[in-house]
């Protein structure tokens, strides 16, 4: 008799890697997904002609119209210290970004106690940086002496932020203002501020860029000779190509701009790595110069 019968596999919930391990000298690194965030094509240069933006599109394979942004954050395991580097997005209804907002649930797939952090940096307060601290019911489960470390300049543009030099879609200004103004209710007794550079754990630094806004700040992992840095928003995709296309969330995009080259340039000298918030996941390369043109590098996956 025949047997028609077939093994049934396990039920998957996603399809896609979303978390990538990594060892930076002796430190633990751990490169978490928190989905990606559909924006309209125009926000990655909106300085320049739709026909040059267009053409930097259709080079890379690219939809016209919009595309998904990544959403990566961080995990450092340093000495005694599990430090979380900014908190995705969250949950925002309002918004309809369902494939978004999904950090919790993957760090509870990657085995990550929220109550094991004890240090979250936040690059900027923009929603999709602190958006996660805010789902309900994670407050309940993070430890009481939880340090949240964020730039001093940082908390002070959001007490009346300026949003005259940005480009963004219709509702997310207000969208921005309402999260940072929960994130600072809700977590102002946690803050630890700092001026330009916090050491959060051995080998692990905060430095304060601004551009993007007045206190971002990038996230350098160092251990053995050997680094990595998290830029936060200070590189997109295009910024390698076109390092001076304005980004539509940049609160001052020529100081951004400055930062970016800077940033670029640093980082492709001492061929450290690199990692950011909106770099295709696992947004883990390393950056070549050749003459005034960056190269972004992918890392080959190590399995």
């Amino acid at each position: 008799m025949e047997n028609t019968a077939a093994p049934i596999a396990p039920a998957l919930d996603e399809l896609v890697p979303s978390r990538y391990a990594l060892k930076v000298g002796d430190v633990e690194v751990l490169v978490i997904s928190d989905g990606v965030l559909p924006l309209p094509t125009q926000m990655l240069g909106h300085n320049v002609p739709a026909a040059d933006r267009a053409e930097w599109f259709e080079e890379m394979y690219l939809p016209q119209d919009a595309f998904d942004w990544a959403l990566n954050v961080m995990v450092v395991h340093s000495g005694d210290r599990t430090i979380l580097i900014d908190a995705g997005l969250g949950m925002d209804p309002d918004l309809q970004l369902p494939r978004a907002g999904q950090l919790i649930r993957r760090l509870g797939a990657a085995g990550i106690n929220l109550g094991e952090i004890t240090d979250v940096v936040i690059t900027h307060m923009h929603m999709d940086h602190v958006g996660g601290l805010l789902v309900e019911g994670v407050k309940e489960q993070l430890r009481p002496d939880l340090k949240i470390h964020v730039a001093a300049a940082e908390v002070e543009f959001w007490k009346s932020p300026d949003f005259s030099r940005t480009n963004m879609p219709q509702g997310f200004p207000d969208a921005l203002r309402t999260t940072a103004t929960h994130f600072w209710a809700e977590y102002s007794s946690y803050v630890h501020t700092f001026q330009d550079e916090q050491q959060i754990a051995p080998g692990v630094t905060a430095h304060r860029t601004g551009g993007h806004t007045p206190g971002h700040c990038v996230v350098r992992v160092a251990s053995a000779g050997q680094a990595l840095t998290f830029a936060g928003d200070a590189v997109f995709a295009v910024g390698f190509d076109q390092p001076n296309w304005h980004n539509g969330f940049e609160h001052d995009p020529e100081e951004s701009a400055r930062v970016r080259i800077a940033l670029l340039k640093e980082l492709a000298g001492t061929g450290e790595m690199l990692v950011a918030t909106h770099l295709p996941f696992p947004s883990v390369g390393r950056v070549s110069l050749e003459g005034e043109t960056f190269r972004w590098v992918p890392v080959f996956w190590d399995f």
